[in-house]
């Protein structure tokens, strides 16, 4: 995909992860239990690399520059936006809200260079995730930089850090000594966020302490794209060695939630919370990062 003459991202920056043996999922009572979170079982992976953080903006920027790449928000003209981030400029522009989760604005313009609509832009965002990039932008970008996207398994053991089934990356309290460790939502949820993390939206992709295995933002910020179809009940009685997912579905696994998660409606920012969505699929809170063999 690359033009001729082009640059393409080395492996330099990934971590190498030793892989083996761990405690995957959850039996949490604070879970979802519909969501497969559960049961707990353990899982070998062989050793693998993973991108300390996620692709950011810039990142993105790069790919697309060097490509002509152009995501699947950008062909539909619109994307999901959250309510309190539309630019004022562009509200006319809402063409719809999602009936189940009306926070969610269909904008018009919007994508990942126009982030809250069409009059929006990057500045002061090229160190953020980038956002609006669907599981088939996310891949495509993984390709490119000859990476690819982590199987849930991988983006599981990394998340945990080394920890031993621990809630978050860094043990079972969301605010060790009262501290933020992570980017969520703070408030009452959808209308009023009080900001005590420091961020309405995307915070910059390398924020907050870095888990026991260096990496950032494993909770909270963005959802992130795995490689898996998604499924409720395959890993009952799926694969213990490198799972890789049923061979088909409907939608993708996301980990890790976002900023909007809340205690409230989707506390999913715990490590063994699972989701997904259709593979075409954007909105200002998913985002990506990527993995590769050792």
């Amino acid at each position: 995909m690359t033009p001729s003459g082009g640059t393409v991202p080395s492996l330099d920056g990934m971590l190498l992860l030793p892989g083996g043996p761990f405690l995957m999922g959850t039996d949490d009572q604070e879970g979802f239990p519909a969501d497969g979170e559960g049961p707990v079982r353990e899982v070998t992976l062989r050793p693998f690399r993973i991108d300390p953080c996620t692709v950011t903006n810039e990142q993105f920027q790069t790919f697309v520059k060097e490509t002509g790449y152009k995501t699947e928000s950008e062909t539909f003209g619109w994307s999901f936006v959250f309510h309190l981030l539309v630019a004022e400029a562009d509200k006319p522009g809402v063409s719809s809200a999602a009936q189940q989760t009306p926070w969610w604005w269909a904008v018009e313009g919007a994508d990942w260079q126009h982030p809250f609509g069409p009059s929006s832009d990057l500045a002061g965002l090229m160190e953020h995730p980038v956002t609006h990039v669907s599981w088939t932008d996310a891949n495509a970008y993984c390709r490119w930089a000859g990476k690819r996207l982590p199987t849930e398994a991988e983006w599981e053991y990394a998340a945990r850090g080394g920890l031993v089934q621990k809630r978050y990356p860094w043990g079972d309290l969301l605010k060790p000594d009262g501290q933020h460790r992570c980017n969520i939502w703070q408030g009452k949820f959808p209308e009023k966020n009080n900001l005590s993390d420091g961020y309405l939206g995307t915070a910059p992709a390398q924020s907050f302490p870095p888990n026991g295995y260096g990496l950032y933002n494993m909770s909270g910020n963005v959802w992130e794209w795995c490689s898996d179809w998604f499924s409720p009940d395959w890993h009952r009685k799926g694969p213990r060695r490198d799972p890789k997912g049923p061979d088909r579905g409907d939608k993708r696994v996301m980990r890790g939630g976002s900023f909007l998660c809340h205690k409230s409606y989707c506390n999913r920012y715990r490590v063994g919370a699972r989701s997904s969505n259709t593979p075409d699929s954007a909105s200002s809170n998913i985002g990506f990062r990527c993995a590769a063999d050792a």
